[in-house]
């Protein structure tokens, strides 16, 4: 076949050669050019610096050259502010090849450039969903007028919002702004390997009537293949240049000071990005550094925006160096080449890990690699786990949200500030996707008698009860569906240091002075004006400590399953230390009863002490489910884990089995009860009528395939098993 370089237009070839002065497009850009310059709905595959950027970019500018487009004509959404002024210097020069520009808007863009912006928009804007809708709601943007040239969205790591409710959010804004256009509005999704892409993409195209082709590159082995979901729909694999095995690695350190002594000793010379899980490990690991004398860098969400700029930006230009980083690194943020990519403990996905892992090898001499510090038993074992998923081809499926009927709320409420009043019966055409929520109707009824709208006559307009709720500051917290934790601005000097939480300052008073860290250094808190949020620090030399809130994330059934089959002896074929190897083993031993036996089991394991607890390795949502449906059978007083759930002390493996045979098909559909505070923290959950609410809740801790499969094994019952051997950990 002819190359596609060919189709592109001149103009954007010859920069590609001279302006670029790349010998060649790689894999994924040459396979893109066809699908997307004849207007399908597309989803680009591949690992982070895999091109995918330039892969959508290329095609869509050929058309706005051939084509003629001026105006607004393309959307470039991402979900980091960080990653969209990265973005903005790359897609600026390379409109600069056209004649045409490009520019950022969010919430840290001066209101002054915004207006200039919306008087004369560029070709090319990059964006959140957020400050789509931010545009919309404006009196001071005309949306008809500002959007009337708009021919493609681009959704850059587009995974990243499909599996939660910026998802919806962002669905629901493009069908608005697809009904306003009057033209359907091709769709491009760009992505890091998922396990199920053609589902992704219909997601995105949200039921559009164009071809859809999901595009990866061949070389990329982790990437499910391609399955045609209808008869329009088709999988292209760019042809590789083959593979080269990642080098991944697993060490057992016990702690994040023997970790940043590994670190500190390991691979010096060489740039080396360290993934941390939290925000307060980041902290420590960073201060542990420095009084090794490593140069070190920092980065994560509660730094200001300046803060995390320079340090991204000292760590791209120098040599023998590590930057400290949690999941804000993750997203295709550019930190120049790297050598090493070094996580502490493990991220809670493989798709994660595939991330992190793919921020290697951009240079041909260096190949994809990762190293695991593990800091705990728990860490290893998610560790070992993950890996052992990742050598089967394993990647979690994105599936968004069930039920998303808060969203569905949101979006009328913003579709009639939009518009100041709509006809009842034309607001469902407005919705796409979100129009057919089971429940939809019902939250309009709600929301009508409630008086958050207004309905005279069949003419909907916005009422009082919104104006109250989300009002104020022209509804600005209506432009957002995930709600922040309260946070206080760290000043030090003039500038801004970055965030803390409340619980971060929290000290009695024979504690001594409060010293906290941020940025890897300790400050002494001089004052904090609680009523303003603000905190004045000082340099400190004494030790501080770092404290943020943090939600663990709930076990899926795949990765708890592969914890029961490291318990049963199995790893990935990777590098494990001796250290590790030697951890491993003791957790066998701990966890003695899990058997080797091929075949779906399940353990009682009867703790003298504590009462029966049944090890069912089924995740969290099956485990919620189970103990939901078998209520009688369970501790009430025990919190379920991801991997077991405890039971009252009589009960025996015939009492569970009994059940079971009795109510299998009843279990399987059991949903946890959902209490008042649980609905209280889903946003928006005021306008939404309770019992959907609930049921939204309920619906997503559900995991039936993974109830049916812990009802289907065999049960192992562990007569005078002596002890939990999970207590004490969050299993």
């Amino acid at each position: 076949m002819n190359s596609a370089f060919a189709d592109l237009d001149p103009a954007v070839q010859y920069h590609v050669v001279n302006s670029l002065r790349w010998p060649a497009l790689r894999s994924l850009q040459e396979a893109a050019i066809r699908p997307v310059l004849a207007g399908h709905d597309a989803l680009l595959l591949a690992p982070t610096a895999g091109g995918k950027t330039e892969a959508a970019m290329l095609p869509l500018l050929s058309r706005m050259a051939g084509e003629g487009w001026r105006g607004l004509s393309v959307l470039y959404v991402c979900p980091l502010r960080a990653l969209l002024n990265n973005l903005e210097p790359r897609l600026s020069a390379m409109c600069g090849w056209l004649g045409r520009r490009a520019a950022v808007w969010h919430g840290d863009v001066p209101d002054s450039v915004k207006r200039r912006l919306a008087a004369d928009p560029p070709e090319v804007l990059l964006t959140t969903p957020e400050s789509i809708e931010t545009m919309l709601l404006s009196a001071r943007v005309d949306h008809r007028w500002l959007f009337v040239d708009l021919r493609v969205v681009v959704v850059d790591e587009v995974h990243a919002f499909a599996g939660d409710d910026r998802g919806w959010h962002l669905l629901g804004v493009l069908a608005r702004l697809t009904r306003l256009t009057g033209r359907p509005i091709q769709r491009v999704g760009l992505s890091a390997t998922v396990g199920n892409p053609d589902a992704l993409l219909d997601w995105l195209a949200n039921g559009s009537t164009r071809p859809r082709t999901v595009v990866k590159p061949a070389d990329d082995t982790s990437a499910p293949s391609g399955r045609a979901i209808g008869a329009e729909t088709t999988a292209v694999e760019a042809v590789g240049a083959g593979t080269t095995a990642p080098e991944v690695g697993l060490d057992y350190v016990g702690s994040v000071g023997n970790a940043a002594l590994v670190i500190a000793r390991l691979h010096q010379g060489e740039k080396r990005l360290v993934f941390c899980d939290s925000r307060s490990q980041a902290e420590e690991l960073t201060v542990a550094l420095r009084e090794l004398g490593v140069r070190v860098h920092v980065s994560h969400s509660s730094l200001s925006r300046d803060e995390r700029r320079q340090a991204e930006t000292a760590f791209a230009t120098s040599t023998n160096c590590v930057i400290v980083a949690t999941s804000t690194l993750e997203l295709g943020i550019d930190v120049g080449d790297l050598d090493r990519v070094i996580q502490i403990g493990a991220p809670a996905t493989v798709a994660s890990f595939l991330q992190r892992l793919g921020r290697t090898g951009r240079r041909a001499e260096v190949r994809r690699n990762t190293l695991f510090l593990a800091t705990s038993q728990n860490s290893l074992w998610l560790a070992a786990a993950l890996t052992l998923l990742w050598q089967r081809g394993y990647v979690e499926p994105v599936i968004p949200p069930a039920l998303p009927r808060h969203i569905v709320a949101q979006q009328i409420l913003g579709l009639i500030l939009q518009e100041g009043h709509l006809v009842r019966r034309d607001i469902w055409e407005w919705l796409g996707a979100l129009a057919d929520i089971p429940g939809a109707q019902d939250v309009l009824a709600h929301l009508a008698a409630s008086e958050f709208v207004i309905d005279s006559g069949g003419l909907v307009s916005i009422g009082p009860r919104a104006e109250a709720e989300f009002g104020r500051r022209f509804f600005l917290d209506l432009t957002s569906t995930f709600t922040s934790e309260p946070m206080l601005q760290v000043v030090w000097g003039r500038g801004t240091l970055g965030y803390l939480p409340p619980i971060a300052l929290a000290a009695r008073p024979e504690d001594g002075p409060r010293v906290v860290l941020l940025g890897g250094r300790a400050w002494k808190v001089d004052h904090v004006d609680w009523r303003k949020k603000r905190v004045w620090v000082e340099p400190s030399e004494h030790r501080g400590r770092s404290r943020w809130n943090s939600d663990g994330r709930a076990m899926p059934h795949a990765l708890a399953r592969a914890h029961h089959d490291v318990l049963a002896g199995q790893t990935a074929d990777i590098t494990i230390s001796r250290r590790a190897a030697d951890a491993l083993d003791e957790l066998r031993e701990k966890y003695s009863f899990v058997s080797d036996e091929p075949g779906e089991r399940t353990y009682l394991v009867r703790d003298a002490a504590k009462g029966p607890v049944w090890w069912t390795f089924a995740g969290f949502a099956a485990n919620s489910a189970l103990a939901a449906g078998l209520g009688e059978l369970v501790d009430p007083d025990a919190a379920v884990g991801d991997l077991r759930v405890r039971l009252r002390s009589h009960v025996t493996a015939a009492d569970i089995r009994k059940t079971v045979d009795r109510r299998s098909e009843e279990l399987v559909f059991a949903r946890p009860a959902i209490d008042d505070d649980a609905v209280e923290g889903l946003k928006f959950s005021a306008a939404v009528p309770g019992e959907l609410a609930q049921e939204t809740l309920a619906e997503r801790l559900a995991d039936p395939a993974a109830v049916q499969a812990s009802l289907r094994a065999t049960i192992h019952d562990v007569a005078d098993g002596g002890r939990d051997p999970g207590a004490g950990g969050d299993h």
